[in-house]
């Protein structure tokens, strides 16, 4: 599923949600960070499978915070990233 991020006017964006690698890279497990960033496990879940449509800026710096670590700080931008949206402009 492509999520879409729609701000005012502006044609939508497509993403996708980058968090499985970062998980991943992290050595944690979904519920291990859930616990460290007070998201629910369903929407990390979610957001690992790319079936989420919509996430608050808020929850993307709690992901982002709990993901970082002395080494390497991660930004809520990181989390996602832009992709080709192959079904044409979706308005709203």
């Amino acid at each position: 599923m492509t999520s879409y991020i729609k701000h005012g006017d502006l044609d939508p964006m497509a993403v996708r949600f980058r968090l499985a690698e970062l998980v991943e890279k992290a050595g944690l497990s979904q519920r291990e960070l859930a616990s460290r960033s007070g998201v629910s496990p369903t929407t990390i879940n979610r957001m690992v499978n790319n079936l989420t449509g919509q996430v608050s800026l808020k929850t993307l710096e709690s992901l982002a915070s709990a993901l970082s670590t002395e080494r390497r700080r991660i930004e809520p931008g990181d989390l996602i990233e832009r992709v080709p949206d192959r079904k044409g402009k979706r308005g709203g």
